[in-house]
C-alpha cells in the first residue's frame, strides 16, 4: 500500500516556508507551464498577418490552432503514464527540448507545411511538459500547505498565461510581426531548459509494469478525434461530415478504452481511480470552469470589438485587468483553501463564477457597459482561478506518488478538453445569431446556468459521508487549534483512510485502489 504523504494536522498553521532550491524548482516548473499557456493564445491576434505572409487560406488558418491543440490534448494521458513508468524528469526535459526546437522551426517557417509541422511538434512537446510538470510539482511538494501554495502559483500563471498571450500577441505582432510570437516561446524554452536538469529530481513508480498499449492507442485516438471534431466545429459548425464522423469515432473509441481498461491487469487508467468521488466530481468542476470561462472570453471579445467597436489594444486592456485580478486570486486562494478546504472552495468558486457571469446579462450597446464587462469578467476570473486550484487539489489529494502522473494527466486533460469544448458548444450561438447582442445574452445566460448546476452537483457529489467532518484539511486543522487552546496537547491520531485526523477504524477504503473515493 502506498505511503500516505498527508501533512499531519498538528503541524503549525501559517504560510509555508520554501527553501531556495524549492523556489527554483517551482520557478522552472511554473515557467514551463506559463510558456505552454502562452502558446494557446499568443498566436490568435496574429493569424490574419500570418496567413497573408505564408499564403494560407482563411480555412487553412484554423489549422494553425488545431495543429497544436490535437497533439497537446490527445497525448496528455499517455505521456502522463509514460512519465510515471519511465521517469517524469526525463520526459519533461525531452518535451521542453522538443517544444523549443519546434518553436524555432515555426519562427523561421517558409511555407504553411513547415509552420504547421512546427505547431504540431509544439503540441507534442506541450503534451509531455504539462502532465510531467504537474506530477513533479505534486511529488516534490508534499500534500499540505506547501503543495497548496505551489499549485496556487502554478494555477495563477496558467490562467495569467492565456491573458498575457492575448495582449502580448497583439503588441508583438504590431511591433515586430507574427514571427516574434513564436520567437518569444523559443526564448522561454532557452531560458528554462539549462536550469531544469540540475534542479529537478527524477521520480517514477518503484516497479516497472508494462505499458497498456491497447488502452494507450484507443484513448489517444479517441481524444484526437474528439478534439479535432470540437475544434473544427468551432469554425464550421457541427453539420460537416468530418465533424460528425470524428465526433462519433471519438465517443466510440473512448467507450472501447473504458472496456479495455476494465479487463486489463495493468491498465493505463485505473478505473477505481476514476470512481473516486474526488477524481470524478473534481474533474467535473474543472471541466465546467474551464469551458465556461473560455466561452465568456470568446463572446466578450466579440461584444467589445463588434458592438462597442473597441480596438484590439483596448480589448487587450480589458483582459489585462482580468489577468491582474487573477494573479491576486492565485495568491489568496491557497490561504482560503487552507481554512475551509478544497471542496468548499471549489463549490463557492463555481457559484461565484456563475453569479458574476450572470451579471453580464446587463450588457447593452452603451459605451459605459465596458466598465460592467471589465468588472464582471475580472471578478469572475478570480472565482475561476479559485476553482482551478481547488479542483486540482481535490483530484490529486490522497493519490499515491506512483499514480500522480495519471492523476495530473486527468487534470490537464480536463483543462484541454474544457478549453476546447466551450466555444463550439456555446460560442456558436453568438456567431450564428442574427442579432449579436441577443446571441451574447443567450450564451451568457446558459453559461451561468451550467456553472450553477455544476456547483450543485459537485457539492452533492463531494459531500462528506459522515456528519461533522469539518470540510476536509481546513476543518481538521481548525479542530486541532481548538484542542490545543483547550489544553489538550496530546498529538492527534494518525491520518486515517478518510483524511487527516479522522478517528475512524480502518476500512477497505484504505486501499490504494479504493473505489468509493473517500480515501485522502
Amino acid at each position: 500500500m502506498a505511503t500516505d504523504t498527508t501533512t499531519p494536522v498538528h503541524e503549525p498553521l501559517g504560510e509555508p516556508r520554501l527553501s531556495t532550491r524549492d523556489k527554483l524548482v517551482l520557478f522552472v516548473l511554473c515557467a514551463a507551464q506559463f510558456m505552454v499557456a502562452l502558446d494557446f493564445s499568443v498566436l490568435n491576434v496574429a493569424l490574419p498577418t500570418l496567413g497573408a505572409d505564408l499564403g494560407m487560406s482563411q480555412s487553412g488558418l484554423q489549422w494553425a490552432v488545431t495543429a497544436f491543440a490535437l497533439p497537446s490534448g490527445g497525448f496528455l494521458l499517455l505521456f502522463g503514464r509514460i512519465g510515471d513508468l519511465y521517469g517524469r524528469r526525463r520526459l519533461f526535459l525531452t518535451g521542453l527540448a522538443l517544444f523549443g526546437a519546434a518553436s524555432l522551426l515555426a519562427t523561421f517557417a517558409w511555407d504553411p507545411a513547415s509552420f504547421l509541422t512546427g505547431r504540431a511538434l509544439q503540441g507534442l512537446g506541450a503534451a509531455a511538459i504539462v502532465p510531467t510538470g504537474m506530477s513533479l510539482l505534486t511529488t516534490t511538494f508534499p500534500e499540505g500547505p506547501a503543495r497548496d501554495r505551489a499549485l496556487g502559483i502554478s494555477g495563477t500563471l496558467l490562467s495569467l498565461g492565456f491573458t498575457v498571450g492575448m495582449v502580448a500577441g497583439g503588441v508583438l505582432t504590431d511591433a515586430f510581426g507574427w514571427r516574434s510570437t513564436m520567437a518569444l516561446l523559443t526564448l522561454f524554452a532557452v531560458l528554462v531548459l539549462p536550469l531544469a536538469p540540475t534542479l529537478l529530481p527524477e521520480s517514477r513508480t518503484p516497479d516497472r509494469p508494462r505499458l497498456d498499449v491497447p488502452g494507450a492507442i484507443t484513448v489517444t485516438a479517441g481524444l484526437l478525434s474528439l478534439i479535432y471534431a470540437l475544434s473544427t466545429a468551432a469554425d464550421h459548425g457541427f453539420a460537416r461530415t468530418d465533424v460528425i464522423v470524428t465526433l462519433i469515432a471519438g465517443i466510440l473509441l473512448l467507450a472501447a478504452f473504458v472496456s479495455i481498461e476494465s479487463r486489463t491487469p495493468q491498465p493505463l487508467v485505473s478505473l477505481p481511480m476514476l470512481r473516486r468521488r474526488t477524481v470524478a466530481w473534481g474533474n467535473l468542476g474543472g471541466l465546467v470552469t474551464f469551458s465556461m470561462m473560455s466561452t465568456v472570453v470568446f463572446v466578450l471579445t466579440l461584444y467589445l470589438q463588434e458592438i462597442l467597436r473597441l480596438s484590439s489594444f483596448e480589448t487587450g486592456l480589458v483582459f489585462g485587468v482580468q489577468g491582474v485580478l487573477s494573479a491576486v486570486a492565485g495568491i489568496c486562494a491557497p490561504k482560503v483553501i487552507g481554512r475551509v478546504g478544497a471542496r468548499r472552495t471549489l463549490v463557492a468558486s463555481l457559484t461565484g463564477q456563475a453569479v458574476l457571469t450572470a451579471a453580464l446579462l446587463t450588457l447593452n450597446t452603451h459605451t459605459w457597459s465596458v466598465w460592467v464587462a471589465t468588472a464582471a469578467v475580472s471578478l469572475a476570473s478570480m472565482c475561476h482561478l479559485g476553482a482551478i486550484i481547488s479542483y486540482g487539489l481535490t483530484v490529486t489529494s490522497g493519490v499515491p506518488d506512483e499514480e500522480q502522473g495519471l492523476a495530473t494527466g486527468l487534470v490537464t486533460s480536463t483543462q484541454q478538453v474544457g478549453i476546447t469544448v466551450g466555444i463550439p458548444l456555446l460560442g456558436v450561438l453568438a456567431t450564428t445569431s442574427g442579432d449579436l447582442m441577443a446571441g451574447v445574452h443567450t450564451v451568457v445566460g446558459i453559461d451561468a446556468a451550467i456553472l450553477l448546476g455544476a456547483a450543485v452537483l459537485v457539492a452533492a457529489g463531494l459531500r462528506s459521508r459522515r456528519a461533522g467532518s469539518g470540510g476536509g484539511r481546513g476543518g481538521a486543522a481548525r479542530r486541532a487549534v481548538v484542542r490545543r487552546r483547550r489544553g489538550r496537547t496530546s498529538p492527534p491520531p494518525a491520518p486515517g483512510p478518510t483524511g487527516p485526523g479522522a478517528a475512524r477504524p480502518p476500512s477497505p477504503c484504505s486501499s490504494a485502489a479504493c473505489s468509493c473515493g473517500t480515501r485522502g
